[in-house]
């Protein structure tokens, strides 16, 4: 892999991981029709996903660490909670009990946690068949069809008002069982969970903040998982440079992806990624009976 193709990677990655078009699908597709190796894949892939996991703490730093900080009290309100029932346990008494989820940081914490659970059992039992399917055109294909489809619905979808103190637990579940599955190729994470957030009702701001927030736990789990398969791979100078390139890349992309995302969904301007999804989406299946 030549540093031109690092970069080319990197910006591809940035682009599309947060515009709903499917950053695995288009890395799938390119690599597939230009016959691009890119050497140590699964480090580069992890150097990817990196890089435009520090576009998304940039991008919502302020809320990421209110959310470490409600995150630390609501693990001390348990420990105290606990306190309270031995307490009264010992001495038949009846304290009040702290209440944990009070305010809507708190609620967006627990959210996330809820959503991140289906998506961690569905990416690690279905790591085989993501990696099987990223081997064909034809899966990434029919993906992107079905990511276009999504984007029409979600787009003709009644407005919503929810904010975190709004969202049930079973949509949270919900949204997460669809992040899962958007670990095929070609089946966008970010449209597939941001149409998922619109069709339950939230407030189309709040959609993509739950959605980009959300890929944080997702991104650092898969970078976990991928991570002892690296050491399999022979892993030169030449290769880390490329890496580290890629990824400062695709962070600059993805930075610049999310800020525009925000006003693309707030103004409903999801139908023309559809129709590009349609239209990559039909030349990559093509392209499987062609090459």
């Amino acid at each position: 892999m030549s540093l031109l193709q690092a970069i080319l990677l990197g910006i591809i990655q940035g682009l599309t991981e947060f515009l709903p078009v499917s950053s695995s699908g288009h890395l799938v597709i390119f690599q597939n029709i230009f016959h691009i190796n890119t050497d140590g894949g699964m480090l580069f892939d992890i150097m990817l996903h990196l890089g435009t996991l520090v576009a998304v703490i940039t991008v919502y730093r302020r809320d990421i660490k209110k959310m470490l900080i409600e995150t630390i009290k609501i693990g001390i309100d348990i420990v105290k909670n606990i306190k309270t029932w031995i307490y009264n346990r010992k001495f038949d008494e009846a304290l009040r009990y702290k209440r944990i989820i009070h305010n809507n940081y708190r609620k967006f914490v627990v959210l996330i946690l809820v959503s991140t659970i289906p998506t961690a059992i569905i990416g690690y039992t279905a790591k085989s068949l993501v990696e099987a399917a990223g081997k064909t055109l034809i899966v990434p294909g029919v993906c992107l069809l079905i990511t276009g489809v999504l984007l029409l619905v979600s787009e003709i979808s009644e407005e919503g008002h929810k904010i975190p103190k709004d969202v049930s637990y079973s949509s949270g579940f919900f949204i997460g069982i669809a992040q899962g599955l958007a670990t095929l190729p070609g089946l966008s994470r970010s449209g597939t969970t941001i149409a998922a957030c619109l069709l339950g009702g939230f407030d189309r701001r709040f959609a993509v903040k739950y959605s980009f927030i959300m890929s944080i736990p997702a991104i650092l789990g898969a970078a976990v998982l991928e991570l002892k398969d690296v050491g399999k791979e022979a892993v030169s100078g030449s290769l880390v440079f490329n890496c580290v390139i890629g990824a400062a890349v695709a962070a600059v992309a993805g930075y610049i992806c999310i800020k525009l995302m925000l006003k693309i969904v707030k103004n409903k301007k999801l139908k023309g990624f559809a129709f590009y999804c349609f239209a990559i989406g039909t030349v990559a299946i093509i392209a499987h009976f062609v090459i």
